[in-house]
């Protein structure tokens, strides 16, 4: 069940949900608002000739209020609202309809899962054969609430939980490669 405003009003005012900072009017009929932050990754591509799941990546970081992301480009990019979910509920991460029409993708794998804590990692593409520039602060993308039918037995406690910034890949840090290397 996705949640209305009503009910994310309800729940930010009982402190079962954390949205900081949270301006009222981002507040929609079934989703908040989230703003850019100006922390900035964008994967250091003098380092490699190519990118692999159980190597850790290097970035470039930029931090900086206006970001121009070129045709073709992706950049990691975060919130500047740090969010905190209890543990019976999750939500989508959607990039805003408008921004996507100018052909900027906005996506963080989609999911936000029960229990997170921390700024969202952003990932943008630029699809657009001409360069798109970004204002820290604009609103950028919306968290669409769920309500999952009991708390989670294992909320969120993974590699990403309390960031504070763009986060690059950990993915070389799943259990899975973890077990390969014992």
């Amino acid at each position: 069940m996705i949640l209305s405003d009503t009910t994310i009003k309800q729940l930010i005012e009982t402190k079962d949900i954390k949205i900081s900072p949270l301006e009222p009017e981002h507040i929609q009929p079934g989703s908040v608002d989230l703003t850019l932050g100006s922390h900035f990754l964008e994967v250091d591509s003098t380092q490699f000739s190519s990118l692999r799941l159980d190597e850790k990546i290097t970035y470039r970081t930029i931090d900086t209020p206006v970001i121009t992301i070129p045709p073709k480009s992706f950049l990691l990019a975060t919130t500047h609202e740090y969010i905190k979910l209890p543990n019976n509920l999750s939500a989508f991460v959607e990039g805003r309809s408008s921004i996507g029409r100018m052909g900027l993708f906005i996506q963080n794998a989609g999911w936000v899962d029960a229990g997170f804590e921390g700024k969202i990692t952003l990932e943008l593409f630029n699809a657009n054969a001409l360069p798109i520039e970004l204002d820290a602060g604009r609103r950028i993308c919306q968290l669409v609430f769920c309500k999952m039918d009991q708390e989670a037995e294992k909320p969120y406690k993974g590699k990403y939980q309390g960031q504070k910034e763009a986060v690059g890949s950990r993915v070389f840090l799943d259990y899975e490669l973890q077990k390969s290397v014992k």
